[in-house]
């Protein structure tokens, strides 16, 4: 029986921790131990959270940290080191497992093949979701599950090498092997990981089967510092971005949206498209610019200030 942790960042938490920490005690396939990786140690409520382990069979370990001191990459790989399971599963504190078998269906992706270094779940809107937003779930995570790998780069792209840490299992032989997560990252720790997993000869697993609850209703400008720090990102990492453009598969998104919001009744919802289309194209070529960019502007645009106060 393979060995499980689950690894969650947390900052500020709260319902939605709690929702996932319950779901995560009652899985079909038992999870060894949660580690939670805390910002900021006073907006942590053991007396909320920590109960919830009590006389089970699963763990828990929290460490807490300064907002400095977070890194995407950097926090995680140090709560997989901390780890002696076979499996890691990252997953973030706003995402909750959809039933009973998101872990045993994350795992048999994961193990179907040796080659296999990552497995990510299928993302489901939550019912506040707009519709907008739930076409992009749709886009990004459809119904069929995929194995990616090398021989894949010609036909798929950058999506080659897509995974999201808001849910995905790692072999934790394979993770260490190849070094793990980038140390130093605004963002995108999952993407270049796999990158490297899949030049270094594994594939990655999209595992539609498992599934979580999933959604943002961000508005326009934090969708532009989104896509700010993710286009800071591929900047920083030309050896994994190179050559693949992520604006082609934006497009695309933008013309589907637009033909199924006409095709369901939806037309006044096509100016909320093209705003935040717009933004977060505004956001990713800023993104792109960033080393001509002031640092107060690198300020305001980012999601992620720590990073920069970190670069110095």
């Amino acid at each position: 029986m393979a060995k499980i942790d689950v690894i969650i960042p947390t900052c500020e938490p709260g319902d939605k921790l709690e929702e996932l920490l319950k779901r995560l005690l009652k899985q079909s396939c038992p999870v060894s131990r949660v580690i939670i990786m805390n910002t900021e140690s006073q907006y942590w409520n053991a007396e909320r959270y920590e109960p919830l382990f009590e006389g089970g069979r699963t763990r828990l370990s929290v460490t807490h940290l300064t907002r400095d001191e977070f890194d995407h990459g950097a926090t995680r790989h140090e709560a997989i080191e901390a780890s002696d399971a076979d499996i890691c599963v990252c997953m973030t504190q706003d995402c909750i497992p959809y039933d009973r078998n998101l872990i045993r269906n994350l795992k048999e992706a994961l193990l179907q093949a040796e080659d296999v270094a990552v497995a990510y779940a299928r993302q489901l809107p939550a019912a506040d979701c707009g519709p907008v937003e739930r076409r992009a779930r749709l886009f990004n995570y459809p119904e069929e599950s995929c194995v990616k790998g090398g021989g894949d780069l010609k036909r798929l792209g950058i999506k080659t090498y897509f995974c999201s840490n808001s849910c995905a299992a790692y072999k934790r032989a394979i993770y260490l092997e190849l070094g793990g997560f980038t140390r130093r990252t605004i963002f995108n720790e999952d993407m270049v990981f796999a990158a490297g997993a899949v030049k270094a000869g594994y594939r990655i697993a999209y595992a539609a089967q498992a599934k979580v609850i999933h959604s943002h209703n961000d508005p326009p400008l934090e969708l532009l510092r989104r896509n700010f720090d993710l286009a800071v990102s591929q900047t920083d990492h030309p050896e994994v971005f190179a050559g693949l453009s992520s604006e082609g598969e934006g497009m695309r998104l933008v013309k589907e949206t637009a033909l199924w919001l006409i095709r369901t009744g939806r037309l006044l919802k096509l100016p909320e498209l093209f705003v935040k289309s717009g933004c977060k194209y505004a956001g990713f070529l800023l993104g792109k610019r960033y080393k001509k960019l002031p640092k107060a502007a690198i300020r305001f645009l980012t999601k992620n200030p720590s990073y920069w106060r970190r670069q110095g």
